[in-house]
């Protein structure tokens, strides 16, 4: 299953990408005003990928730690279900206020205004944002216990959580690429291949803690198993080079025979 989730998660780091491209490649509003911008409107497309892909690590946590509540399983399901459809949604009624608008009345401000302050335009961005917190508290969860459980190296699960948290915290553009470069090492991570090793929870089904550096240069240190570490050889004596040794025992005198 690991290796059947390598393009779930690289289309969950790809595509928002490549939306954020298409959306700023298409036409924009000259001014900042509701008229234009009900003609002009794009608007991104959450997917489901993600929550996918927080499902199946939940699962995998789940195997090793049964104390883990469901809950966040049905988390991560809530918030990308909401996301998606949302966001389909709000599509849909933007696109019939949109047509409302220019077909008939007057394309006016205050027509503008009053189409866009109706019910279901003002509901679904609050249904859409509540989506997006569910999944961050998903996204934050999973890769905690993720961490803890060593299906994720220590670096992959605080940049796990830090992605978590900006899917509420939005930094513009840069985030939105921390987002996607998690989800590619991840997709990297189920091949089987990391720079530091491949955790071997995924191996063995138990819990396998990444160890710390400290613990790491402990182990470095250690003597193996089975043996007793080698005793430090004493120094060898100094050799004074040849011709120049001296005795230094006290010379006897010689008696003068008379």
């Amino acid at each position: 299953m690991r290796l059947r989730m390598v393009p779930v998660a690289v289309l969950a780091g790809l595509l928002p990408v490549a939306a954020a491209v298409t959306s700023l490649a298409g036409a924009h509003a000259s001014v900042d005003e509701e008229t234009l911008a009900l003609i002009t409107v794009h608007r991104r497309f959450r997917l489901v990928a993600l929550a996918v892909l927080l499902i199946f690590l939940w699962q995998a946590i789940k195997s090793r730690r049964p104390d883990l509540s469901v809950a966040f399983k049905y988390v991560a399901i809530a918030g990308g279900a909401l996301g998606a459809i949302g966001s389909l949604a709000y599509q849909v009624v933007i696109a019939v206020v949109a047509n409302h608008f220019v077909t008939s009345g007057q394309q006016t401000y205050a027509e503008a205004h009053r189409l866009t302050s109706s019910a279901p335009v003002l509901a679904l961005p609050i249904l859409i944002l509540f989506g997006d917190l569910l999944l961050a508290v998903a996204t934050v969860v999973v890769s905690l216990n993720a961490m803890r459980v060593g299906l994720l190296p220590r670096l992959m699960g605080y940049l796990g959580i830090f992605a978590g948290i900006l899917f509420v915290f939005q930094i513009g553009q840069f985030g939105l690429l921390i987002q996607a470069g998690w989800m590619c090492a991840v997709a990297y991570l189920f091949l089987g291949r990391w720079p530091s090793g491949f955790p071997p929870a995924w191996d063995t089904g138990e819990v396998v803690p990444w160890p710390s550096n400290q613990k790491v240069r402990e182990q470095s240190t250690r003597p193996p198993r089975g043996g007793r570490a080698k005793p430090t050889p004493a120094p060898e004596p100094a050799v004074a080079p040849a011709g120049t040794t001296r005795s230094t025992s006290p010379k006897r005198k010689r008696k003068r025979r008379n």
